[in-house]
């Protein structure tokens, strides 16, 4: 799931993200790492791929990983690994990132619709449960902002009708529900490595997850381009490789995820403690995010809700003072105009549309310090206390 590119910060400005300052500290051994793959040669299909998918296999508690180009190509290739085709239906919600749903309208398959849970704005597994028809051939629930769906219930339901479920866990390398990681819960977990993930690399890569290893070999078959072995084409694939340079650098960066994810935790927690001090946390100002018990957070976004009607208000207010936020997601995907022409079903986006009208993302990232969380609170009660005196 795309997000906005790194900004340089003015003196009293904070940028939404700062790739280059996450990365800084690991910069010699990005270069020692690299340097080892120039000089093997092996840009493609080198040890460091095969060395990474079990990494993160075991990292998901899985038995299988398969690396490709992107988290959009890991959702491609697990719907036609799946057989995914026109006249079937893919169960996902409309609160997400386009790929989420162009995967399954590539393949000339539809998209139903379901809506979203108001506090976690994970997908609802009652609206899931109700959408269930005979067309219904996956489900693709969404774990956003680095918080799991209730991926237990909807498992639970999927099974009882045995459809499959396939994971995006674009934003959530490292969460988990019930201590069990995400992607190790449904056949398929599909992971991103944009730079701005909280495992980024240096350009787009992917990863797919599986315990099935029959799964996971067609699912290699299918990434590259069908063919088994050379010029023999058992079926239409694609060309999805990760190339052997950005599983170096993303083997340094795993090493360095849980103390990552350890600090995101922590701007987190500041976030919550300095929004509530300010006294703009209640039903007519802002909302905070909301923390599922059974979840691991790893807070790739820090997702507040603007009540009131307000929230593009405060975005420009914001970006007035030089403060970096984002709106993910401003339009849902049921009201993309690409998507017009398909017919597709719901039973009622209510929450969706809400979120998409509410929601204001902040900015996180491991090196975000206090004082510049400070001056985002400042800057946010800022503008509720000047709204007060004008409306007094």
């Amino acid at each position: 799931m795309a997000q906005q590119p790194t900004t340089q910060p003015t003196p009293a400005g904070v940028p939404l993200l700062d790739v280059n300052r996450d990365n800084r500290p690991h910069r010699e051994e990005f270069i020692e790492a690299l340097t080892d793959v120039v000089d093997s040669g092996r840009f493609l299909f080198g040890p460091d791929v095969t060395e990474l998918e079990c990494e993160v296999a075991g990292y998901c508690q899985v038995d299988n990983a398969v690396g490709c180009a992107s988290g959009s190509d890991a959702l491609l290739l697990a719907l036609m690994a799946l057989n995914i085709g026109p006249g079937d239906e893919v169960i996902v919600p409309s609160f997400t990132f386009f790929a989420s749903v162009s995967c399954i309208t590539r393949l000339g398959a539809t998209p139903v619709f379901a809506d979203i849970c108001p506090d976690t704005f994970n997908v609802d597994p009652q609206s899931i449960q109700s959408l269930i028809s005979t067309k219904t051939k996956a489900i693709i629930p969404v774990h956003l902002f680095g918080q799991c769906a209730q991926i237990d219930s909807i498992c639970q339901i999927a099974g009882k009708h045995d459809i499959p479920v396939i994971e995006d866990a674009a934003q959530a390398i490292g969460a988990a529900y019930h201590s069990r990681p995400a992607g190790s819960w449904g056949e398929i977990g599909c992971f991103s490595f944009y730079p701005t993930k909280n495992l980024g690399g240096m350009g787009d890569g992917g990863m797919i997850t599986t315990r099935d290893a029959a799964l996971a070999d067609r699912l290699r078959l299918f990434a590259g381009h069908g063919m088994r072995p050379r010029y023999y084409h058992q079926v239409v694939g694609i060309n999805s490789r990760l190339d052997t340079f950005q599983a170096a650098v993303l083997r340094v960066k795993l090493r360095h995820l849980s103390a990552a994810i350890d600090a995101r935790t922590e701007v987190a927690d500041r976030y919550d403690r300095l929004l509530q001090e300010a006294g703009v946390v209640s039903s007519e100002a802002i909302t905070l995010p909301t923390r599922d018990a059974n979840a691991t957070h790893v807070w790739n976004q820090y997702a507040i809700r603007v009540d009131g009607g307000r929230r593009d208000q405060l975005r420009s207010y914001l970006s007035e003072r030089s403060i970096g936020s984002e709106i993910y997601y401003p339009v849902p995907m049921h009201e993309q105009e690409c998507f017009q022409d398909i017919e597709f079903r719901h039973n009622g986006l209510t929450e969706t549309e809400r979120a998409s009208r509410e929601v204001l993302n902040l900015p996180v990232f491991p090196s975000l310090t206090e004082a510049e969380q400070g001056r985002v609170v400042d800057a946010i009660a800022s503008f509720y206390a000047a709204a007060a005196r004008a409306a007094a």
